[in-house]
């Protein structure tokens, strides 16, 4: 399975098509066993990308004791679903889902994306297509936080609030849902100074740093504008949720995201100890 066409548009217009094509192993069948699943295995939360029963993609927050997500082969189950109240609280068996661990304290992450095997109350089964680690460009390094008693509180609205957007322009770091209508879900990684974030006029903006050249995102958004940020803010055990279609904006090779929220929903409750 190689790039497409989204991918192979905005490698070219970036001028990285040749750099890209060195890493284009990393698109091989899936194996998920040894350091990919002892990764995952040390996970206390993951971040997964979906769409909810009435077919909107949002991004999503998954919590669990370590070991709560047993990878092996192809195959990464969860034993966990996202918390009452979350937009993938109740999940579609058969759809597209894309995954992402990210470990802040040493800066890796690992992108698991495929299909909804199966779905039941207590969990979820991922059959792989992709599953890649990435390098620790733009984490901020953190300390390991433990994920205590949860007991959210949703709210969910239209647009951006004052106080929404005062949070999203002091992330240093957010998580992006992106979506292919053959390829399937990705849930990626985005960081960067306080401020890399802005927001102006209910529009969300941010400028795309240089990764590792494949552009699994905004390739996904050349061909379908739908989209879903995720703001995880453990310290203070709250999140933020948005859910809306997004743009890329181009100057010369630079680029950036143009994204306009729908629909945000906020949680607190996720209490860290």
């Amino acid at each position: 399975m190689g790039f497409h066409e989204g991918e192979l548009l905005v490698q070219q217009r970036a001028q990285v098509a040749d750099r890209a094509d060195q890493l284009a192993g990393m698109l091989r069948a899936p194996r998920l066993d040894g350091g990919m699943a002892a990764f995952a295995a040390e996970r206390d939360h993951a971040v997964i990308t979906a769409r909810d029963p009435e077919g909107r993609l949002w991004t999503s927050p998954v919590f669990g004791e370590p070991g709560f997500l047993r990878a092996y082969g192809a195959t990464l189950e969860v034993h966990a679903v996202p918390l009452p109240g979350d937009p993938l609280h109740v999940l579609t068996e058969g759809g597209p889902v894309g995954s992402i661990m990210v470990d802040y304290a040493r800066r890796r992450r690992l992108r698991v994306n495929g299909t909804l095997a199966r779905v039941g109350r207590a969990g979820f089964t991922i059959e792989a297509d992709q599953a890649y680690g990435n390098c620790p460009q733009h984490i901020p390094c953190r300390e390991a936080t433990a994920i205590g008693e949860v007991r959210p509180v949703v709210t969910r609205h239209e647009g951006l609030t004052p106080e929404v957007a005062e949070r999203l322009r002091a992330a240093d770091s957010f998580l992006l849902g992106t979506v292919h209508p053959e390829r399937g879900a990705d849930a990626s990684h985005r960081g960067g100074p306080a401020g890399f974030v802005q927001v102006d006029d209910g529009v969300v903006g941010w400028p795309e740093l240089p990764g590792n050249n494949l552009f699994n995102s905004l390739g996904n958004l050349a061909v379908d504008p739908e989209a879903a940020m995720l703001v995880l803010d453990l310290r203070h055990g709250r999140s933020l949720q948005l859910s809306g279609t997004a743009q890329i904006e181009w100057s010369g090779t630079d680029r950036r995201v143009r994204f306009v929220p729908e629909v945000v929903v906020e949680t607190s409750g996720l209490l860290g100890q």
